[in-house]
């Protein structure tokens, strides 16, 4: 979600901790209760060496005893417009490398940046910046959300900018990412759409259904030709009904799809979460924040492209008209609350905010679980699921705070 510059927010300075005076050699955590993919282990141990889990523990290894603890693998954040009070849409690289490194305070280890729907042209420039910073290796890729989308569900995208999504037009966004273009969000029910998911999954592109008007019928037609990501499930969708089961249907239905969840207690009650993993589980949800600049930032005055936003109390709305704008979310909040609000387990809150989304990105390889060769991408939680340490690629981004 877009602030230019000069957006008005009460800041919350980011956090740092002090990292251990030994940053960078190798590390043992001990004692604490580490998520893997097959078993989830008491009093186990974890081996970092360099950038990378270990097997085994070299002699120069120090020991972190982190009894009381959860070690989970570094969250995967497919949807994310900013952060810190900085815009992935209209932010400078320096604004969106502090965005990045709010979230990756907050245990995203791994980001694909979102854009907001603007002009073709603008939209290009920007997937050429943020391409710079994914060959980097600062982010995964970029996401555009927009500008193909219906504009009677739109949410916080300005409608004089939409368009149909031109299969031409969709080409010319990917080409502009330079082989950085993760993902896509379309209204596939208008015209060319169906074409444009095509062209994506030929690209090896993710073709992701929302900000829908698409009846039930329609979005089966879409996932045939490829799509396989369903945009913030229940948002800017119609709604479930009996008689015309629309797209939310069709999503949770097939197997081939992922359905995007954001988890902040406001997009969606306790209970649609539960439906979407009672019908998808935890293999076919993936966890956003959808999050803007205010994110990690705080409360005030915003901008989206042309509209204004107000963020109260940790939630954004456009000022026109109350549509939510976004979030302020960020996944070690929804970590927690999927625990102890939602009654899921660990090890499915893992899966939906680590390897689900790391699996969608093709990354399995490297990222989203705690296995030998893989980064050393992890999440230090106390007993009540707060965050105590980031370790992002071997190195501390925060802590570890013990006491």
């Amino acid at each position: 979600m877009a602030t230019p510059p000069g957006a008005r927010g009460t800041a919350r300075p980011a956090t740092t901790h002090p990292q251990p005076a030994t940053a960078g050699q190798p590390t043992v955590l001990t004692g604490a209760t580490v998520v893997l993919p097959t078993e989830t282990v008491h009093n186990g141990r974890l081996i970092i060496d360099g950038t990378r889990i270990a097997r085994a523990a070299p002699e120069n290894a120090q020991v972190i005893d982190v009894p009381g603890h959860y070690v989970v693998p570094g969250f995967v954040d497919l949807h994310n417009h900013g952060g810190g009070g900085a815009s992935f849409t209209s932010g400078s690289a320096e604004d969106i490398l502090k965005g990045i490194h709010t979230h990756r305070l907050h245990g995203t280890t791994t980001l694909v940046a979102s854009t907001v729907t603007g002009d073709l042209d603008f939209l290009t420039g920007r997937a050429g910046l943020l391409s710079e910073l994914a060959e980097q290796g600062e982010i995964a890729g970029v996401h555009f959300e927009g500008p193909f989308i219906s504009p009677c569900r739109k949410g916080a995208h300005a409608e004089n900018l939409l368009r149909d999504p031109h299969p031409a037009d969709v080409r010319k966004l990917i080409d502009a990412a330079r082989g950085q273009a993760r993902m896509v969000t379309l209204a596939t029910e208008l015209p060319g759409g169906l074409d444009s998911v095509r062209l994506l999954a030929e690209q090896g592109v993710i073709a992701a259904i929302g900000h829908t008007d698409a009846t039930y019928e329609q979005t089966v037609e879409a996932i045939d030709a490829g799509a396989t990501v369903a945009t913030h499930l229940f948002n800017a969708m119609p709604p479930l009904g009996h008689r015309s089961p629309g797209p939310i249907t069709a999503l949770l239905e097939d197997d081939r799809i992922t359905v995007e969840l954001i988890n902040d207690g406001t997009h969606l009650h306790p209970a649609a979460l539960q439906l979407a993993f009672h019908h998808a589980g935890a293999d076919r949800v993936a966890f956003i924040t959808d999050a803007m600049d205010a994110a990690g930032f705080g409360d005030g005055r915003y901008w989206l492209g042309p509209l204004e936003v107000e963020v109260a109390d940790g939630v954004a709305r456009l000022v026109e008209d109350g549509t939510i704008a976004g979030s302020t979310l960020t996944l070690d909040r929804a970590f927690k609350r999927a625990v102890t609000v939602d009654g899921l387990s660990v090890e499915d809150a893992v899966t939906a905010l680590s390897a689900t989304p790391a699996r969608l990105l093709g990354m399995a390889d490297t990222i989203g679980s705690l296995e030998p060769g893989k980064f050393a991408d992890l999440v230090l939680l106390d007993s009540a699921y707060d965050l105590k340490g980031v370790m992002r690629r071997g190195e501390w981004v925060v802590g570890p705070q013990l006491h």
